[in-house]
Formats: C-alpha cells, sequence, structure tokens
C-alpha cells in the first residue's frame, strides 16, 4: 500500500518519472509498476535483487541503468555468462523497447578494474573537492576489500560482451555516466564513458547517436533536441577535428552553443578555471 501511495503522491506532485533501487520485494515493485502504468508515469533504474530483470522487462520498465541485473540474471560474477541466455535477455529488451545507460566507466572504477592510483591522477579532479576525493578513495578501498579480484574480472569482462550484444541486437543504448560519482565528474566523465563505448565496440557514430539522437528520442515528451533541424533546441558542439573519425576528438572543443547562448573556448576556460580556484581554496 505504501508503493502505491507513494506513486500517486509523486504523480501529484508533478514528477513525471519513478526511480527504481534496490531493496524493494516482488509485492512492493508490482505494486508501484501497476499503479505507476494506470496513472500514467514512467519508471527505470535499477533491478531490486528479489525482482530480477526479467520480471523488471515484464513489468514494464523502460531503462535499465548500469545494466541493472544483467550481470546477476547471467551469474557474470562467476564466470563466462550463458551464450543462449544472453540471447534471451537481449530478445526480451529489445521487444521491450527497453533503454540500456551502462555507465561502465563509473563500474570498472567501482569494481577496481582502473587502480586508485591512476583514479588519482585525473586532471579534472582539480574541479572537485579535496575532501570528496579522499572519500572517494577510501570508498574505492572499501568496496575492493568486499569482491575478489577474480569477481571484478568476471564482471568487467561479461559487462563488455553484453554490451557488445546488446548493441549488435539495436538495443536501444543512452550514454550515461552517473556523475557525479567515485572519481567520475561531471563533464569529463563523458569523454570517458565514450572511450570505454568505444574499445567495447561501438563505432564513434554509434557512440554520438547514443548521446544525442537517442536521448533526444527518449526524452521527447519532455523536451526538443538531439538533432540539428528547425525548432530543435540549439544545443551545439563546435569542434576542432572529426568526431567519427576518433571519438576522443569530442574533447577538442571549440566551443558550445547552449539553448541557442555561444560560450566560446575563452569562456569555457574562464569558467573552469573559477571552479578550479573556488576548491584550491
Amino acid at each position: 500500500q505504501d508503493a502505491i501511495d507513494r506513486v500517486k503522491l509523486q504523480k501529484m506532485e508533478g514528477w513525471d518519472l519513478l526511480k527504481v533501487h534496490e531493496g524493494l520485494t516482488v509485492a512492493e515493485y508490482d505494486a508501484m509498476a501497476k499503479t505507476a502504468h494506470e496513472v500514467g508515469m514512467r519508471f527505470g533504474g535499477h533491478v531490486p535483487e528479489d525482482v530480477g530483470v526479467m520480471h523488471a522487462i515484464a513489468m514494464g520498465q523502460e531503462t535499465f541503468d548500469h545494466m541493472a541485473g544483467f550481470v546477476e540474471y547471467l551469474d557474470g560474477d562467476k564466470g563466462p555468462v550463458n551464450d543462449k541466455k544472453l540471447a534471451e535477455l537481449v530478445k526480451k529488451l529489445k521487444d521491450a523497447k527497453a533503454w540500456v545507460v551502462p555507465t561502465s566507466a563509473l563500474w570498472d572504477t567501482l569494481y577496481g578494474i582502473t587502480p586508485v592510483e591512476a583514479l588519482k591522477k585525473y586532471d579534472e579532479l582539480k574541479y572537485i573537492p579535496q575532501g570528496t576525493v579522499d572519500a572517494w578513495a577510501k570508498m574505492y578501498e572499501d568496496r575492493k576489500k568486499q569482491t575478489t579480484a577474480a569477481t571484478s574480472k568476471n564482471v568487467s569482462t561479461n559487462r563488455v560482451k553484453i554490451f557488445k550484444v546488446l548493441n549488435k541486437a539495436g538495443v536501444k543504448i543512452v550514454m550515461g555516466t552517473d556523475a557525479p560519482q567515485q572519481f567520475s565528474v561531471p563533464g569529463f566523465s563523458l569523454h570517458r564513458e565514450m572511450q570505454w563505448m568505444r574499445a567495447a565496440g561501438m563505432t564513434p557514430y554509434e557512440i554520438l547517436r547514443s548521446g544525442t539522437v537517442n536521448a533526444g528520442e527518449y526524452f521527447a515528451k519532455q523536451d526538443s533536441f538531439g538533432t540539428v533541424e528547425p525548432g530543435r533546441r540549439a544545443d551545439l558542439v563546435l569542434l576542432e577535428a572529426n568526431p567519427l573519425e576518433n571519438v576522443a576528438n569530442v574533447a577538442k572543443i571549440s566551443g558550445v552553443m547552449v539553448r541557442g547562448k555561444w560560450y566560446a573556448r575563452t569562456d569555457l576556460d574562464a569558467g573552469l578555471t573559477t571552479i578550479q580556484a573556488k576548491y584550491a581554496r
């Protein structure tokens, strides 16, 4: 009943999305999902352990952030995933027109794949309070104690495999990073995510599409952006080199237009300098 009441309350307050987190029982999840459909609210996010990804798909969950529940369903933490079972999962996702937000650069951090020494050298950390960086390092070390190196390797390897199969099958993928998060700095984290996606087999065009056209399609009921055409929101990035040749060229920014307002490279650098100076104090 509490799940039902919360959905109705959030609908009344004007929210348009229910974010699912871990901890729900199947009965609680189903009550939430059924009520969400009745009042016309979207829901997505994580997959509670008791619910499982297949049941979440069947109940109409729209997005699966972090590829939540995929590795668990496929026992990917224990060893190689079953190809037949993976194919069944991918088909269910595609048939349901579900969206997947991988956030895999972050997951490599959470599972200790990227060494903490390397993370601490990220140049973008100068735009984050030192206390926050220290807290991230402690969280990293604490989490590393909770899993084995073999498990971490299995999870990381299988996430790449799952992602490749999802993309090849045409499951809808949307770029995202979950920033701000552990060593995941807003803006800069997107470039690291794009590098992960490229290493996992996505073409530069597919990567760019996941962060533009696909994002715009998902949010079509709320806004109009994602493609360059009349009537669309004027959000543009002017680059010094072609990102279709190398997706890393997205970082070579000459200027940015946000909702029709132009910010030159000098404006961007001035803003970054201000942020850096604030946290240096």
